[in-house]
Protein backbone atom coordinates (compact mmCIF):
# COMPACT_ATOMS: atom_id res chain seq x y z
CA UNK A 1 0.00 0.00 0.00
CA UNK A 2 1.47 3.48 -1.09
CA UNK A 3 2.08 5.69 2.38
CA UNK A 4 -0.45 9.14 1.62
CA UNK A 5 1.63 12.37 0.60
CA UNK A 6 0.78 14.80 2.99
CA UNK A 7 0.51 18.91 2.56
CA UNK A 8 2.85 19.84 5.22
CA UNK A 9 4.08 18.62 8.57
CA UNK A 10 7.08 20.10 11.30
CA UNK A 11 10.03 18.25 12.15
CA UNK A 12 11.27 19.49 15.66
CA UNK A 13 14.61 18.79 17.19
CA UNK A 14 14.44 19.99 20.97
CA UNK A 15 12.73 23.47 21.23
CA UNK A 16 13.02 24.19 17.02
CA UNK A 17 10.42 23.44 14.67
CA UNK A 18 10.69 23.12 10.72
CA UNK A 19 8.31 22.85 8.01
CA UNK A 20 9.21 20.24 5.69
CA UNK A 21 8.72 20.79 1.86
CA UNK A 22 5.14 19.49 0.77
CA UNK A 23 4.30 16.07 -0.45
CA UNK A 24 7.30 14.56 1.30
CA UNK A 25 6.17 11.70 4.12
CA UNK A 26 8.02 11.50 7.11
CA UNK A 27 6.60 8.70 8.52
CA UNK A 28 3.71 6.21 7.34
CA UNK A 29 1.07 4.65 8.26
CA UNK A 30 2.45 1.60 10.28
CA UNK A 31 4.27 4.19 12.88
CA UNK A 32 0.88 5.84 13.25
CA UNK A 33 -0.87 2.66 13.42
CA UNK A 34 1.48 1.67 16.50
CA UNK A 35 1.14 5.00 18.35
CA UNK A 36 -2.91 4.74 17.85
CA UNK A 37 -3.50 1.27 18.22
CA UNK A 38 -2.45 2.07 22.23
CA UNK A 39 -5.87 3.59 22.39
CA UNK A 40 -7.86 1.75 20.49
CA UNK A 41 -9.74 1.37 16.67
CA UNK A 42 -9.04 4.00 13.73
CA UNK A 43 -9.52 3.85 9.96
CA UNK A 44 -6.89 4.76 7.67
CA UNK A 45 -8.87 8.06 6.87
CA UNK A 46 -8.18 8.54 11.13
CA UNK A 47 -4.93 7.52 10.66
CA UNK A 48 -3.90 9.92 8.23
CA UNK A 49 -6.00 13.33 10.22
CA UNK A 50 -3.67 12.43 12.93
CA UNK A 51 -0.15 11.80 11.19
CA UNK A 52 -1.01 15.59 10.17
CA UNK A 53 -1.16 17.00 13.62
CA UNK A 54 1.22 15.48 15.31
CA UNK A 55 5.01 16.29 15.51
CA UNK A 56 8.58 14.91 15.73
CA UNK A 57 10.94 15.79 18.10
CA UNK A 58 14.25 14.32 18.91
CA UNK A 59 16.35 15.22 22.30
CA UNK A 60 18.98 14.51 23.49
CA UNK A 61 20.55 12.21 26.43
CA UNK A 62 19.29 14.48 29.65
CA UNK A 63 17.62 16.60 27.53
CA UNK A 64 14.25 17.88 29.18
CA UNK A 65 11.23 17.07 27.57
CA UNK A 66 9.05 18.83 30.04
CA UNK A 67 9.66 21.04 32.84
CA UNK A 68 8.40 21.11 36.64
CA UNK A 69 6.36 24.30 37.04
CA UNK A 70 5.42 23.92 33.20
CA UNK A 71 2.13 23.45 31.97
CA UNK A 72 1.85 19.81 30.44
CA UNK A 73 0.04 20.67 26.90
CA UNK A 74 1.26 17.58 24.94
CA UNK A 75 1.58 13.82 25.61
CA UNK A 76 4.50 11.93 23.54
CA UNK A 77 4.77 8.40 21.70
CA UNK A 78 8.11 7.02 21.85
CA UNK A 79 9.29 5.89 18.82
CA UNK A 80 13.04 4.98 19.53
CA UNK A 81 14.55 5.70 23.01
CA UNK A 82 14.11 5.72 26.60
CA UNK A 83 12.44 8.50 28.80
CA UNK A 84 11.32 9.05 32.11
CA UNK A 85 9.43 11.08 34.56
CA UNK A 86 10.28 11.63 38.06
CA UNK A 87 10.08 14.05 40.99
CA UNK A 88 12.36 15.24 43.16
CA UNK A 89 12.55 14.19 46.96
CA UNK A 90 14.17 15.87 49.88
CA UNK A 91 15.83 18.31 47.13
CA UNK A 92 18.14 15.98 45.76
CA UNK A 93 16.93 11.98 45.34
CA UNK A 94 15.52 11.43 42.07
CA UNK A 95 11.64 9.51 42.72
CA UNK A 96 10.87 7.58 39.60
CA UNK A 97 7.33 7.95 38.73
CA UNK A 98 7.17 6.37 35.18
CA UNK A 99 9.93 4.54 32.72
CA UNK A 100 9.10 4.71 28.99
CA UNK A 101 10.51 2.96 25.83
CA UNK A 102 10.00 2.62 21.91
CA UNK A 103 6.43 1.78 21.50
CA UNK A 104 4.95 3.40 24.89
CA UNK A 105 2.91 7.13 25.35
CA UNK A 106 4.38 9.10 28.45
CA UNK A 107 2.90 12.05 30.00
CA UNK A 108 2.13 13.85 33.05
CA UNK A 109 -1.59 13.26 33.85
CA UNK A 110 -2.16 15.51 36.00
CA UNK A 111 -0.62 18.28 34.71
CA UNK A 112 -1.75 17.56 31.72
CA UNK A 113 -5.85 17.28 32.81
CA UNK A 114 -5.85 20.44 34.91
CA UNK A 115 -3.68 22.21 32.89
CA UNK A 116 -1.93 23.74 35.76
CA UNK A 117 1.85 23.84 36.20
CA UNK A 118 3.57 20.53 36.48
CA UNK A 119 5.47 19.45 39.80
CA UNK A 120 7.50 16.66 38.16
CA UNK A 121 10.28 16.17 35.29
CA UNK A 122 10.15 14.36 32.14
CA UNK A 123 13.50 13.62 30.56
CA UNK A 124 15.01 11.89 27.57
CA UNK A 125 17.18 9.41 29.26
CA UNK A 126 18.86 8.55 26.39
CA UNK A 127 18.57 10.00 23.44
CA UNK A 128 15.18 9.95 21.71
CA UNK A 129 12.56 10.33 18.71
CA UNK A 130 8.84 11.15 19.90
CA UNK A 131 5.66 12.39 18.44
CA UNK A 132 4.06 15.12 19.85
CA UNK A 133 0.42 14.98 20.33
CA UNK A 134 -0.54 18.31 22.04
CA UNK A 135 -4.15 19.12 23.45
CA UNK A 136 -5.31 21.51 20.97
CA UNK A 137 -4.46 18.87 18.03
CA UNK A 138 -6.53 16.29 20.28
CA UNK A 139 -9.05 19.09 20.15
CA UNK A 140 -9.18 19.37 16.80
CA UNK A 141 -9.05 15.51 15.68
CA UNK A 142 -12.47 14.94 18.30
CA UNK A 143 -13.96 17.82 16.19
CA UNK A 144 -12.86 15.98 12.84
CA UNK A 145 -13.96 12.27 14.03
CA UNK A 146 -15.90 11.14 17.31
CA UNK A 147 -13.50 8.13 17.07
CA UNK A 148 -10.75 10.48 18.52
CA UNK A 149 -12.29 10.41 21.96
CA UNK A 150 -10.79 7.15 22.19
CA UNK A 151 -7.67 9.06 22.99
CA UNK A 152 -8.66 9.86 26.52
CA UNK A 153 -7.54 6.81 27.09
CA UNK A 154 -4.01 8.09 27.14
CA UNK A 155 -4.89 10.08 30.20
CA UNK A 156 -6.99 6.98 32.01
CA UNK A 157 -3.39 4.52 31.34
CA UNK A 158 -1.22 7.28 32.42
CA UNK A 159 -3.45 6.99 35.49
CA UNK A 160 -3.13 3.49 35.91
CA UNK A 161 0.69 2.88 35.56
CA UNK A 162 1.85 5.67 37.64
CA UNK A 163 -1.02 3.87 40.52
CA UNK A 164 -0.06 0.13 39.71
CA UNK A 165 2.99 0.18 41.99
CA UNK A 166 1.40 1.65 44.51
CA UNK A 167 -1.20 -1.55 44.98
CA UNK A 168 -0.31 -4.24 47.82
CA UNK A 169 2.12 -6.20 45.65
CA UNK A 170 4.81 -8.17 46.84
CA UNK A 171 8.57 -6.89 45.45
CA UNK A 172 8.36 -10.55 43.49
CA UNK A 173 4.72 -9.83 41.99
CA UNK A 174 6.06 -6.28 40.88
CA UNK A 175 9.16 -7.25 39.04
CA UNK A 176 7.20 -10.35 37.26
CA UNK A 177 4.59 -8.22 36.25
CA UNK A 178 7.43 -5.77 34.98
CA UNK A 179 8.80 -8.26 33.12
CA UNK A 180 5.71 -9.81 31.35
CA UNK A 181 4.23 -6.47 30.57
CA UNK A 182 7.36 -3.83 29.58
CA UNK A 183 10.60 -5.97 29.44
CA UNK A 184 12.35 -3.65 27.22
CA UNK A 185 12.26 -1.64 30.26
CA UNK A 186 15.51 -3.89 31.62
CA UNK A 187 17.09 -3.38 28.66
CA UNK A 188 17.34 0.88 28.83
CA UNK A 189 17.48 1.76 32.21
CA UNK A 190 19.87 0.69 35.18
CA UNK A 191 18.68 -1.26 38.27
CA UNK A 192 18.78 1.92 40.46
CA UNK A 193 15.68 3.82 38.19
CA UNK A 194 13.88 0.17 37.97
CA UNK A 195 14.06 -0.16 41.90
CA UNK A 196 12.49 3.49 42.21
CA UNK A 197 10.34 2.84 39.60
CA UNK A 198 9.15 -0.17 41.42
CA UNK A 199 8.90 1.63 44.92
CA UNK A 200 11.26 -1.61 46.28
CA UNK A 201 15.42 -0.35 47.77
CA UNK A 202 18.01 -1.51 45.01
CA UNK A 203 19.01 -4.17 47.46
CA UNK A 204 15.34 -5.96 47.70
CA UNK A 205 15.16 -5.54 43.70
CA UNK A 206 18.91 -7.67 43.70
CA UNK A 207 17.48 -10.27 45.86
CA UNK A 208 14.19 -10.42 44.34
CA UNK A 209 16.70 -10.84 40.58
CA UNK A 210 18.43 -13.59 42.21
CA UNK A 211 15.80 -15.60 43.77
CA UNK A 212 14.36 -16.21 39.89
CA UNK A 213 17.55 -17.32 38.69
CA UNK A 214 17.98 -19.29 41.26
CA UNK A 215 14.86 -20.67 41.05
CA UNK A 216 13.83 -20.49 37.40
CA UNK A 217 10.86 -18.47 38.21
CA UNK A 218 9.58 -16.46 34.62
Amino acid sequence: MALPVINSHQIAIGSKALFVIPGFTIFGLEMIAEALNKTGSYSEQDLMLFEKEVTIRDFAQDELILNVNEVARSAYYIVSGAVYQYSIADEIDQVILELGADGSWMLDQKSFVAQQPADTYIKAYQKSRILELSIDAIHKLIALSPTFFQLGRLVDGASQRTNFFDQSLSPLEKYQSLISSTPLLLQKFPLKMIASYLKVTPETLSRVRKKIVASGIS
